[in-house]
């Protein structure tokens, strides 16, 4: 159960959902920077909920949060793409209060002026960015307000973290084509689901495996499980990458830098990994040599 997503249906209605559990990625990222209690959490909980928004993707690419605010939280941001890959960072000023926390309330407490940006950037095509206000107590709430009311698509979301495991729950009820119209339909049945997702507690669902999950809160309705999908720690830094940047930087900049500083180190914030320059190496990006 260590990183797996796992997406069920509810036979013959237009419910769906996914389980998210992550364990061994979440570590990964954590042990990348010395984050306070508060913010290991918030991370947690930021990738669960990537991981679940990805899955209602059906495109090639990848979906972020972003948080960006005033007060001792400036910015945390967390990634999910098409492949299940996982990616967070954060920076933020010592406060007392991240020290200690149950859930990300703890640091929604904290912010000043904050805006939480959904990313979605496909592969091919535009990219999409929404925007949702943060007057919710906890991100789930947050992004229970932005699928009732900017996608219109009635959405429950669940998400826990505790510093070393992570989990989402996400059902949503889509809608109905015109065969579809013609079935006979529970009209109970989103009331119901809603009413026992919310009864799941928050050391359950970091916990235990998804299907125990489902089956402690649906065992009356009919669900249908497809393969689990696995997660995994991802990042998209390379030394191609880098001698990207270099090169949008010019020719006279890397001149500039190389003074100060040769070889030119560049090190990525998600995964800690270096990529070295020399001087004859950087130079040769732009066709130059050494004089």
């Amino acid at each position: 159960m260590s990183d797996l997503r796992q997406r069920f249906y509810i036979e013959d209605s237009p419910i769906r959902g996914e389980v998210v559990h992550l364990e061994e990625a979440l570590q990964t990222i954590l042990a990348q920077r010395d984050y306070a209690p508060a913010i290991q959490i918030l991370l947690g909980e930021m990738l669960s909920a990537t991981a679940l928004l990805a899955s209602t993707l059906k495109i090639k690419g990848r979906i972020s949060l972003q948080i960006q605010a005033s007060g001792a939280l400036q910015w945390a941001m967390a990634e999910c793409n098409h492949l299940g890959e996982v990616r967070a960072l954060a920076d933020y000023e010592s406060d007392p209060i991240f020290e200690h926390a149950e859930d990300s309330s703890t640091v929604f407490k904290t912010l000043v002026s904050p805006v939480l940006f959904i990313n979605i950037e496909p592969e091919f095509g535009e990219r999409y960015q929404g925007i949702v206000p943060l007057d919710k107590p906890d991100l789930a709430s947050c992004l229970m307000q932005y699928y009732d009311l900017s996608a219109q698509l009635p959405t429950r979301i669940s998400l826990a973290s505790n510093g070393q495991r992570s989990g989402g729950l996400l059902i949503q009820l889509l809608p109905r084509n015109n065969e579809e119209e013609q079935k006979i339909v529970d009209e109970d049945l989103w009331p119901r689901m809603t009413m026992l997702t919310s009864t799941l507690k928050k050391d359950e669902l970091t916990d235990l495996p998804a299907t125990e999950i489902l089956y402690r809160l649906y065992n009356e309705e009919d669900v249908r499980l497809p393969d689990a999908e696995q997660l995994k720690f991802g990042c998209t830094c390379s030394k191609e990458r880098c001698e990207t940047a270099l090169e949008q930087i010019g020719v006279n900049a890397v001149r500039e830098t190389l003074e100060h500083q040769n070889p030119i180190e560049m090190d990525c914030q998600f995964c800690n990994t270096r990529y070295q320059f020399t001087a004859e190496e950087a130079l040769a990006l732009f066709g130059e040599h050494l004089s």
